[in-house]
């Protein structure tokens, strides 16, 4: 009814369905192409060549050799392997204390409203804002985190052992809100009659949280889980406005320096496409896993 409403107002305007399609739908699908699809495959086309944005040569076709070259490479290994570093730390540590936020919310306490929205708002400042913010906090003449610690003038970002845990950490504080924000929604789903069920067995506890609230929360944690590895798979914006350490070198920032510092532009597009596909590997895992979650 509501649909047949809708309809004859907008047909009482002149909307008829083929107008509204042809005025929103038609102009998206271009913008998708012309600024997604198109892209992407103009740079599969440049990751067969040997092109450099920087030379006026042509681009020569080379087949495969970019990506042979890429994967015998062990620096670039050694990338991904800072890259899987830094995601198995940040996006555990941004389920930990999400997660844990989201059940100390989930009670009834004093000023919950203001205390989640005050929780939610590092992840809605731009990453350039907190790397900066963060600099000066990890800074080892004045820095608030030494002398909260007691830790002195101890180096956070030029010490190639902890660089990569500092940009982890902040990663951490920054996106861990959303983690948080996806936990509460799963909490209050959960029903009420299954704890109270629970407690009229004396069930304790440990007993609640793993027969009971996990296993009801773990679909909507899985989601979380998803969203945050591929953003951390991605990282770019912290690590290299916190530190220039090679042990902070994620695959992002290689990406960068070779198509826009070395100008091996058909090698980086190569790079790019390989990097798509561990994520597109790492996603299609975790979304098997959690039709698993689901169906259990």
């Amino acid at each position: 009814m509501t649909s047949l409403n809708t309809n004859s107002r907008a047909a009482s305007h002149g909307m008829s369905d083929i107008r509204i399609r042809n005025l929103f739908i038609i102009p998206t699908i271009l913008f998708l192409i012309v600024f997604n699809i198109f892209p992407l495959i103009y740079s599969l086309g440049y990751s067969f060549t040997d092109f450099r944005a920087s030379s006026a040569a042509p681009a020569n076709f080379v087949g495969l050799q970019n990506y042979r070259a890429l994967l015998n490479d062990p620096f670039i290994w050694l990338n991904f392997a800072i890259t899987a570093k830094y995601v198995i730390v940040s996006v555990t540590g941004q389920v930990i204390v999400g997660f844990g936020t989201a059940m100390l919310l989930n009670r009834d306490i004093p000023l919950k409203g203001l205390l989640t929205t005050l929780l939610l708002l590092p992840m809605m400042l731009s990453m350039a804002v907190v790397g900066l913010f963060w600099k000066l906090l990890y800074d080892p003449s004045f820095g608030i985190i030494n002398y909260t610690l007691g830790l002195g003038s101890f180096e956070w970002l030029s010490n190639p052992d902890m660089a990569l845990y500092a940009v982890a950490i902040t990663d951490i504080w920054m996106w861990s809100p959303f983690v948080m924000l996806l936990s509460l929604a799963g909490l209050s789903a959960v029903p009420k009659h299954l704890y109270e069920a629970a407690a009229i067995d004396r069930a304790g506890p440990f007993y609640t949280f793993f027969r009971i609230t996990l296993p009801l929360v773990a679909p909507i944690l899985m989601i979380a889980i998803i969203f945050r590895t591929m953003e951390a798979f991605k990282t770019f914006d912290l690590a290299y406005i916190l530190t220039s350490q090679p042990t902070t070198e994620v695959i992002s920032i290689r990406l960068y320096k070779m198509a826009f510092q070395e100008w091996q532009t058909g090698r980086s597009c190569a790079l790019a496409y390989i990097v798509l596909i561990m994520v597109l590997a790492i996603t299609n895992i975790y979304v098997k896993y959690l039709n698993k979650v689901k169906e259990r």
